[in-house]
C-alpha cells in the first residue's frame, strides 16, 4: 500500500551513528560488576552491618580496642576480623555463583538471588567461627541480625550504581534520540517504552505517556509518567518537550486517531504508530514503528471470530474462490489458506492478478499449479469444467464489476457479470454438490440507486432463490460497505491527487461512506458464512459512517502538504449517504454481535431476460430496476 510521508525529517536526527556507539557501550559497561570494587564495598557493608547488629545486642554502639567483647564496648579488631572473614567467604561463594563475574547486570532482580546466597553463606561462616572461639568477637546472633542489613545495603548500593549508569546512558543518548510522547500506557505502550530505552541502537526516548484511562493518571513506568489524556496533547507536548507522537494502543477509535492527526499537524509534530498486533512477530519493539497509513485513520477495533466454527467449515475441504485476484478475493484466499483446506482453488479471469496473489501467499508464482484456474464467470461451460474437475465443498463468490461511475456508463456489462455471471456460478455450484455458497455483495444493494447496487441486489435474489430450489447446501449473501485500500478505492484516488499536488476531489462536503479494512471485512465474511441462515443476506457492522471530507483532510494532514479540496458535486449513481438496510428490511440479530441477518426476496432466472435480448443501456437499467422493484415487499427472516 502507498504510504504518505508525514513531514520533513525530525529536527533532531541521528548523525554519525558510529561515534555514538562507544558512549552507549561505556555507559552500559557500568552495569557489569567490578569484582574488586564490589568485594571491598561488600566488606565495608559487613563491617557496618556487624557494628549495627552488635550495637543493638549490647545496647551501645561504643567501640573498644580489643579483639573480644568487653565492658568497654564492641571490639574494633573483632569487627575487622569478622569483616575480613566475610570478604574471604563472600569472594569464594561469589565466584561459585558468578556474582562478580558478570552473569547478571548490576542492580537487576536476577542479581538478588546470588547476592542473598552469598550473604547467607557469610552469615553461617562468621557465626560458626565466632562460636568456635572461646570468647566472642561479636554477639553470637550479630551475624544473623547483620545479614538483612547487609543485604539491603548491598542491594541499595547496586541500585545506585545502576541508576548512575542508566543516567549516563540516557545523557549520552539524549544528544541523538528523539523525544517520544507515547499514546497508550497499557501493555503495548509500556513494552514499547521498554524497547526504546533498553536498546542502545534506539533512536527514540520515551518522555511521557498519554492515556484516557483515569486509573492510569498517576502511573509511572520506568520513570516515564502519564501526564494526561489524548485531549491534553498540546499541553503534554509543551510540558514534555516531545518531538514525535507515538500511538501505541491495540484499540483506538477513528475519531480519536483523526483528532490526534489533525492536532499533531497543527503542532508540527510527526506521528508514528505501532502496527496491529497480528502484524508483529513476537514482542513489541521500537523497530516496528511506522508512519500513519490510510487504514489507520479508520481506528482499530477488536473483531472476535469463532475460529473453531470457521475451521470446521474449511479444514479438510475443497474451497473455491471466484475473483481470487481482486482485493477481497485475494485476502479471502490468504485467510482461508490458514485454516488448512484440502485444496484452495483460486479462479480469476486476470492472469496477472493470480500471479500477484501467488507471490503474496507463497513467494513462488507458479501459475501452472492445478488449483490455479483462469476463467471468466460469464462462461458457463468453462465454469462447469472447473467445478467438475475440483468438486468444491465451499464457494466464496467474489468476482464482480464494482466501480460505480464506470458501471453507470456500461450497465450491460454489470448485467452480464454481476447478474448472469453470478447465475452461472450458482448453477455450477448446485450441479456439483457445493455444501456452502457465499455471495459477496455490497451495501449499495440495500436501497439500490445505481447500476452496481441494482445488479448486486438481483444477485442476492438469485442466491436466495437457490436456497429455495436446491435440495442441499447453504446459500447466503454477505453485504458490507467500502473496503479501505482496495483497487480503485477513494483512498488511492486521494493519495494520487495529493502526490500530484492536488486538488483533492470530494464530491460533497456532507457525503459519508461506510469503511472497513480488507482484513476485518474478510474475517467477518468467514464468520457470516458460518452463522448465516440459508437464503438470507448477512450485513456486517461497518461502524460509524466516515465523512469523506474528514478522510481527505486527514490524508492531507498526514502528508504535511497544503493541498486544496475541490467539491464538484455528486455524480450520477452516487448518494449522499449509504445505508446497510433498506427501509422495508427487517434485520434480525445472529449469534455474532457484528453480523445481522435480513431476508432476501428470491428471484427466479426465468424472470430475468437473456442479455442477448437487451441491446441498449436503458433496457438493462429498466430490467434491473423492475426486478429489484418486485423484491421490495417486506419479508421476515425464517418466514
Amino acid at each position: 500500500m502507498t504510504t504518505i510521508s508525514l513531514r520533513r525529517p525530525f529536527a533532531r536526527s541521528r548523525s554519525n551513528e558510529s561515534s555514538e556507539e562507544p558512549m552507549s557501550a561505556s555507559a552500559l559497561q557500568e552495569l557489569q560488576p567490578s569484582p574488586l570494587a564490589f568485594a571491598l564495598s561488600d566488606a565495608a557493608l559487613w563491617f557496618i552491618g556487624l557494628w549495627i547488629a552488635a550495637g543493638l545486642r549490647l545496647e551501645s554502639p561504643a567501640l573498644s580496642g580489643g579483639l573480644f567483647i568487653s565492658e568497654h564496648g564492641i571490639p574494633i579488631l573483632g569487627l575487622l576480623v569478622c569483616a575480613g572473614l566475610s570478604v574471604l567467604v563472600s569472594v569464594s561463594l561469589a565466584r561459585a555463583v558468578h556474582l562478580y563475574q558478570g552473569r547478571h547486570l548490576v542492580g537487576s532482580f536476577e542479581e538478588m538471588l546470588p547476592l542473598a546466597i552469598v550473604v547467607g553463606g557469610v552469615t553461617v561462616a562468621v557465626t560458626a567461627a565466632n562460636a568456635l572461639l572461646g570468647e566472642r568477637m561479636v554477639p553470637l546472633t550479630a551475624p544473623a541480625i547483620a545479614a538483612p542489613v547487609v543485604l539491603v545495603l548491598a542491594a541499595a548500593t547496586r541500585a545506585l550504581a545502576r541508576i548512575h549508569a542508566a543516567h549516563r546512558l540516557l545523557t549520552a543518548r539524549s544528544q541523538s534520540t528523539t523525544r517520544a510522547l507515547v499514546v497508550g500506557a497499557g501493555s503495548v505502550g509500556r513494552a514499547l517504552a521498554d524497547s526504546m530505552r533498553r536498546d542502545p541502537s534506539s533512536e527514540w526516548e520515551p518522555v511521557a505517556f498519554l492515556d484516557d484511562d483515569p486509573r492510569k493518571r498517576h502511573l509511572r513506568h520506568g520513570g516515564v509518567p502519564v501526564i494526561g489524556g489524548t485531549s491534553d496533547l498540546a499541553a503534554a507536548v509543551e510540558r514534555s518537550d516531545a518531538e514525535v507522537l507515538v500511538i501505541a494502543t491495540p484499540a483506538i477509535s477513528a475519531g480519536t486517531i483523526g483528532a490526534l492527526t489533525l492536532e499533531a499537524r497543527a503542532l508540527d509534530l510527526p506521528i508514528r504508530i505501532v502496527p496491529p498486533l497480528k502484524e508483529m512477530m513476537g514482542a513489541v519493539r521500537h523497530t516496528d514503528l511506522r508512519r500513519i497509513e490510510p487504514q489507520d485513520l479508520l481506528g482499530r477495533r477488536q473483531v472476535a471470530t469463532d475460529l473453531s466454527t470457521i475451521s470446521q467449515m474449511i479444514a479438510g475441504k475443497v474451497v473455491l474462490v471466484t475473483g481470487a485476484g481482486g482485493s477481497i478475493g485475494s485476502e479471502l484466499c490468504r485467510q482461508i489458506n490458514g485454516f488448512g483446506p484440502r485444496e484452495l482453488v483460486m479462479l480469476d479471469r486476470d492472469e496477472s492478478a493470480l500471479h500477484a496473489l501467488l507471490l503474496s501467499m507463497d513467494g513462488i508464482a507458479d501459475l501452472g499449479r492445478e488449483n490455479m484456474e483462469l476463467a471468466d464467470i460469464r462462461d458457463a461451460d468453462r465454469l462447469d469444467d472447473v467445478f467438475a474437475k475440483h468438486a468444491p465443498d465451499v464457494v466464496f463468490h467474489a468476482a464482480a464489476l464494482k466501480h460505480v461511475n464506470m458501471l453507470e456508463r456500461a450497465p450491460g456489462e454489470a448485467y452480464k457479470t454481476n447478474v448472469m455471471g453470478t447465475h452461472n456460478v450458482l448453477e455450477a455450484a448446485e450441479r456439483h454438490g457445493v455444501e456452502q455458497f457465499v455471495n459477496i455483495s455490497t451495501d449499495k444493494a440495500a436501497d439500490p440507486h445505481n447500476v452496481l447496487g441494482l445488479s448486486k441486489r438481483v444477485a442476492e435474489g438469485l442466491t436466495a432463490q437457490k436456497a429455495l430450489t436446491s435440495g442441499h447446501g447453504s446459500w447466503v449473501s454477505v453485504r458490507f460497505g467500502n473496503v479501505l485500500g482496495t483497487r480503485g478505492s477513494v483512498i488511492h484516488t486521494f493519495i494520487g491527487q495529493i502526490e500530484r499536488g492536488g486538488p483533492v476531489t470530494v464530491t460533497d462536503k456532507q457525503v459519508t461512506r461506510f469503511f472497513m479494512t480488507v482484513a476485518e471485512a474478510v474475517q467477518l465474511v468467514l464468520q457470516a458464512a458460518v452463522v448465516g441462515e440459508s437464503g438470507s443476506a448477512l450485513v456486517l457492522d461497518m461502524g460509524v459512517p466516515v465523512r469523506i471530507e474528514h478522510l481527505a483532510q486527514q490524508l492531507i494532514s498526514a502528508s504535511g502538504r497544503d493541498i486544496a479540496i475541490d467539491y464538484p458535486g455528486l455524480r450520477p449513481g452516487e448518494k449522499l449517504h449509504e445505508v446497510l438496510f433498506a427501509e422495508n428490511e427487517n434485520a434480525s440479530p445472529t449469534s455474532h454481535p457484528l453480523i445481522s441477518g435480513v431476508p432476501v426476496a428470491p428471484v427466479a432466472i426465468q424472470d430475468i431476460p437473456d442479455p442477448r435480448e437487451l441491446h441498449r443501456p436503458e433496457q438493462f437499467m429498466t430490467t434491473m430496476t423492475h426486478v429489484c422493484g418486485t423484491m421490495s415487499a417486506p419479508l421476515t427472516l425464517g418466514a
